[in-house]
């Protein structure tokens, strides 16, 4: 297993971390199988989305600040109750097919880290499942 360092700037913001992972894959030197992704933290998520235009992660972010903000009346009272709410909405875990030693993402597709309650220093999980290449 290995573990990916993230450090958010922001409360909330969408990071990529798709060449991390990447490189993960890369060095494995697994042909084929799958490339597990999870995210130990209650206020923050993986999701993959188009990353070709920034605005799409910066849009993610404000349309699930519209629909779960930060000033309702929580009963948590820690002040990131929102942030609970979005991990779970997003969910803790990624799971891409690795094929010729190289994670099978779409065109514009990208691997991010979503920050709901930062800025903070994270950590990625990444399980590689599959046969190494014989060598």
């Amino acid at each position: 297993m290995h573990r990916i360092p993230v450090s958010t700037r922001r409360r909330e913001e969408l990071v990529d971390i798709t060449s991390s992972i990447e490189d993960v894959v890369g060095k494995a030197g697994i042909p084929s199988g799958l490339c597990v992704l999870y995210c130990p933290h209650t206020t923050a998520a993986i999701t993959v989305n188009e990353g070709a235009d920034p605005s799409v992660a910066e849009d993610m972010v404000m349309g699930l600040q519209r629909l779960i903000p930060g000033d309702w009346n929580f009963s948590h009272m820690e002040g990131n109750s929102d942030a609970h709410i979005k991990a779970s909405l997003i969910g803790p875990s990624e799971t891409v097919i690795i094929d010729g030693g190289k994670l099978v993402l779409g065109t514009w597709q990208r691997i991010f880290f979503c920050e709901f309650d930062g800025p903070r220093k994270r950590v990625i999980f990444v399980k590689l499942q599959g046969r190494e290449e014989t060598r």
